[in-house]
């Protein structure tokens, strides 16, 4: 039975982004007009008790999920290089460019972001800052770089149970590589544990779709804790929402300038290929991309436009691409290093030279073991908090406009994929024979 406009309305109720924005709104509104006057916190009333356990469950929820789901993902992204003469050639050459495209975007966010910070147009929170008190990784405030390099390494080499176990993220990313690593070398090719890991990655990016679900209850409740906090502390929430906009702002116009201009023009360097006919090219995937917020469900329709509109060979693409929707996340590291800078200034953490450095580095950490899925990187997000002691609510703060900001950081995703496709193919076709191109990938 067809509903006319009811069926057009249930869909657009549906649809995920809109659920947030509708919860965000409810919770800041019964906060600002239900509520009058402070609540004590000592003797809080039921249903503000009620309140904080959803907005509890959501956050644990969230983080229940960080450890397996970065180690899983990163490991079978490291598997999928599929063999020794892969891990020489294809594996090096796009390691190194994603490393180098992740960094560039890194160091796009940070310099934008000193020169160009309109949310100091408003005083900080500080008694956001009252309402958690952070732990930090890492002391970014010792001013000495060699200190901060040796908790840095220490926490990088730590045995991977203990990692799991304390939330070691960066312990976790590290031994995720190595083990992925010795797994390719090792192994041979129909080795079962790779189909196990496999397996098991599916099955936790399972579960963290059940959690992104429960994403409007847990909007809802954090921003209406949020609002009472604000009010509470005699700030403004316009003030705070008008920092937000501000900084969403900002990371559209970086991501953009990255996906239209640097991009293109790290193309135009290898290949020769005009930015204007590249990104004609790679509109499909990156449509697809905006539309989805998910990587990963994009891969299919990068692949065909890598063999069919790029000419990138099958050996080549089969690899570069599936990995990249694992590793490669210029977007999502951009989005991370600006979103902490923000976050610093509105939770009133200072962060120094050494601080800068530690949110370079755990940028480029968090995003590769980001999942490529929508409303992924909140959870390596919270490597980067962490390591500046920024405390970890301040992600209810993003979570109000990440969704529309991942629909465009995914799409520069995708595009630094498909770059790298083109890139890689270029370094290493005369190093490849005609066997060589065609091994396929497990």
């Amino acid at each position: 039975m067809h509903l006319g406009p009811f069926s057009s309305i249930l869909m657009f109720l549906k649809n995920l982004t809109v659920q947030v924005l509708l919860a965000a709104g409810v919770g800041v509104v019964l906060a600002l007009l239900v509520v009058d006057g402070p609540i004590d916190k000592s003797a809080p009333p039921t249903w503000y008790e009620f309140i904080l356990l959803l907005k509890t469950l959501f956050l644990s929820a969230l983080r229940m999920l960080i450890a397996p789901m970065i180690f899983f993902s990163l490991i079978a992204g490291i598997a999928s290089i599929g063999s020794v003469l892969r891990l020489k050639t294809l594996g090096a050459t796009t390691f190194f460019y994603y490393l180098g495209t992740t960094g560039v975007a890194i160091t796009l966010g940070l310099l934008a972001v000193f020169l160009v910070h309109p949310w100091t147009a408003w005083p900080p929170a500080p008694q956001l800052a009252e309402t958690d008190v952070a732990v930090r990784m890492i002391d970014a405030q010792s001013g000495s770089l060699m200190v901060i390099l040796q908790q840095f390494l220490s926490l990088a080499l730590t045995n991977p149970f203990t990692a799991l176990v304390e939330l070691n993220i960066l312990g976790i990313v590290t031994n995720a590589f190595l083990i992925g690593l010795a797994m390719v070398i090792v192994l041979p090719s129909a080795s079962p544990v790779f189909v196990l890991v496999d397996h098991v990655n599916q099955v936790i990016i399972s579960v963290l779709t059940w959690v992104i679900r429960l994403l409007p209850i847990g909007i809802f409740a954090i921003l209406f804790d949020f609002t009472l906090s604000v009010q509470s502390g005699g700030g403004q929430f316009e003030h705070i929402l008008s920092q937000l906009l501000a900084f969403g702002g900002l990371v559209v116009g970086l991501t953009l300038f990255h996906g239209l201009i640097v991009l293109p023009t790290i193309a135009w360097w290898f290949t020769r290929r005009s930015p204007m006919s590249l990104l004609r090219d790679l509109a499909r995937p990156l449509i697809v991309a905006f539309s989805t917020s998910s990587s990963a469900a994009t891969l299919p329709v990068s692949m065909r436009t890598a063999d069919e509109i790029l000419k990138v060979r099958n050996g080549t693409s089969s690899f570069v691409l599936p990995l990249g929707a694992t590793m490669n996340m210029d977007g999502t590291a951009l989005f991370e290093a600006v979103a902490a800078v923000f976050l610093a200034y509105l939770f009133d953490v200072p962060l120094g030279p050494a601080g800068i450095v530690l949110v370079f580095l755990m940028s480029m950490v968090a995003s590769i073991g980001a999942p490529g899925m929508p409303s992924g990187s909140m959870a390596g997000m919270q490597l980067v908090l962490l390591s500046v002691g920024i405390p970890l609510e301040a992600i209810a703060i993003l979570l109000v406009i990440e969704r529309p900001l991942d629909t465009i950081r995914t799409s520069i995703n995708v595009e630094g994929d498909l770059v790298g496709a083109l890139v890689v193919e270029e370094l290493t076709a005369e190093h490849d024979s005609p066997d060589q191109a065609q091994v396929d990938v497990r």
